[in-house]
């Protein structure tokens, strides 16, 4: 018999979970402890999948949070058996989950059904909004950082939850490690949304017992192979080895993430043996750092592009071909060649290679065109007024040396773009008359491409959430492709939205593929992932 999961369920568990065996860590524990040196830890100041959708996100939560539906980092980030060992479609709006049994959770519980329940609740994600909110956009407020010390749920969590997954309407429990689950409308993309960093698995029992949402986001319980010991905001990470991990044995004793801005820094402390990995290195530190015969940098191009974001609403944007005349004043391959020392690319706009027979191979960026490009200005008949441009010191790799470059670049075809410095994400998306560019970086989480284009500047995209840009022709179309089975027709509409996005009514330029280094001791057998994931386990440790 079907138990079905509905936005009034009340979860309930036993009041005493059994009393399991665990490994103690003694004098006879060799594992090493490790320190890594990262620019930023987490914007919001939680460690909530959902609340933390950023790429320091994606780095961190595989450490201690587990998806149904993993990646293999190792490899190229193809889907793989994570909580779940086995899934088949059951319709267009319907997958069954066989879910992996012998899994403990940090809190000892075992895994089961009751967990993926409520992990995909109203309770935990949707709150009180339904699969039939696509096409509407649920909007934020641009607060990043959570100070609730309530249990209630923050009110943006909805918008990301819907954002991620639209039409999601419930979990049916079939037994105690079998689930359904079930979307509103069909969704082609299903299997894929189930891999989103944003669709990891927690203790149910742990979450409702929480004192406060925040209690739970800043120590939640996973199965990961790492859990959470403590977490200071802008300071300090520290996990431990989870020893009843189904994965093997972690190889680490303890991690801990230390947060440290400044380049120089972190580079001093990999050499003085400080740390022993150094994240976020920019390119031309690669050559120094492996001067020293005992470190190594790895790393390489990710599924993450660097863009550009405009918002519309700014008196000197409204004009499309003053955001038109932006995107042709920018010469790419002089910023990839001159900061990224050519270890990286302009990709063909807001898409990658990998999704298959949906890519559109006869697109590209916007062509660099000086001329063209003054002459947009011209024609827009802006006269010169200032257009702000929100930036943070060095978030993104290069990130001040490309702004400095761009307000050049654009200054050369006649617009005035002024620099302001903020200090954080809350002040970058803060609304006002004072925000018109800012920086960003848009990944895509599995093959198709509702997962960037529609989750990042659909109707329930990041960029319309914000109220920086809206257009209502790629918002219907946006619609279409999330719900269509038809796969040619999804390339056409896919092709059409890249037309309005990128050319037409642009609502951000793409300025070249990301990439991601990482400085590390030689002696230490690791290997980066083509991801900003970093993964611990020990398929990935001593080989």
């Amino acid at each position: 018999m079907v138990r079905k999961i509905s936005r009034r369920h009340t979860f309930k568990l036993a009041a005493v979970a059994a009393a399991v065996p665990r490994f103690a860590i003694g004098q006879s524990d060799t594992r090493p402890s490790i320190t890594i040196a990262v620019q930023k830890i987490a914007n919001s100041n939680t460690l909530d999948c959902l609340r933390e959708q950023s790429n320091l996100g994606t780095r961190m939560m595989p450490m201690f949070v587990e998806r149904l539906i993993d990646l293999d980092y190792q490899g190229q980030l193809t889907s793989k058996p994570g909580l779940a060992t086995e899934w088949r479609r059951i319709d267009d709006k319907t997958v069954e989950f066989k879910l992996r049994q012998g899994v403990k959770m940090h809190d000892g519980r075992d895994f089961t059904a009751d967990d993926v329940a409520m992990s995909f609740s109203a309770a935990r994600m949707f709150g009180d909004t339904r699969p039939t909110v696509q096409g509407k956009t649920l909007p934020l407020s641009g607060q990043i950082i959570s100070t609730s010390a309530s249990r209630e749920l923050p009110r943006e969590i909805p918008p990301v939850s819907r954002r991620l997954f639209p039409a999601f309407d419930r979990v049916d429990i079939i037994d105690k490690h079998t689930v359904r689950m079930v979307n509103g409308t069909p969704d082609v993309t299903l299997e894929g949304r189930m891999s989103a960093s944003g669709a990891g698995v927690v203790s149910g029992r742990a979450f409702a017992d929480a004192a406060s949402w925040n209690e739970y986001a800043r120590k939640p319980i996973g199965s990961g192979p790492y859990k959470v010991r403590s977490f200071a905001a802008d300071s300090t990470l520290i996990l431990d080895a989870h020893d009843e991990y189904w994965g093997g044995r972690p190889p680490i004793k303890t991690l801990r993430l230390v947060e440290v801005p400044e380049v120089s820094s972190r580079v001093a402390g990999l050499l003085s043996g400080e740390f022993q990995f150094a994240c976020d290195m920019p390119p031309d530190q690669i050559r120094d750092i492996e001067r020293n015969p005992a470190f190594e940098v790895q790393g390489g191009t990710i599924p993450n592009h660097r863009l550009t974001a405009f918002d519309k609403n700014h008196a000197q944007l409204r004009d499309p071909r003053v955001r038109q005349a932006m995107t042709h004043a920018i010469d790419r391959k002089a910023i990839v060649e001159s900061l990224w020392s050519g270890r990286t690319r302009v990709p063909a706009g807001l898409q990658w290679e990998f999704y298959g027979d949906m890519f559109v191979p006869d697109w590209s960026v916007p062509e660099f065109d000086v001329a063209r490009a003054r002459a947009l200005v011209k024609a827009s008949g802006y006269k010169g007024d200032p257009i702000p441009y929100r930036l943070l010191s060095n978030y993104y790799t290069n990130q001040v040396f490309t702004a400095q470059a761009l307000v050049e670049m654009w200054r050369d075809v006649g617009l005035n773009v002024q620099i302001n410095m903020k200090e954080n994400w809350s002040q970058i998306l803060e609304r006002g008359t004072d925000r018109g560019i800012r920086d960003w970086s848009n990944s895509a989480v599995f093959s198709d491409p509702v997962s960037s284009l529609v989750s990042q500047h659909g109707p329930n995209g990041e960029q319309q959430q914000y109220g920086e840009w809206t257009n209502a022709e790629l918002n219907t179309l946006s619609l279409e492709l999330e719900t269509s089975t038809d796969r040619p027709r999804r390339k056409q509409v896919f092709a059409r939205m890249l037309q309005i996005a990128e050319r037409e009514d642009p609502a951000y330029t793409v300025l070249h593929q990301n990439a991601t280094f990482t400085a590390k001791r030689k002696d230490i057998k690791w290997k980066a992932a083509p991801s900003f994931a970093m993964d611990f386990r020990a398929t990935n440790w001593g080989a």
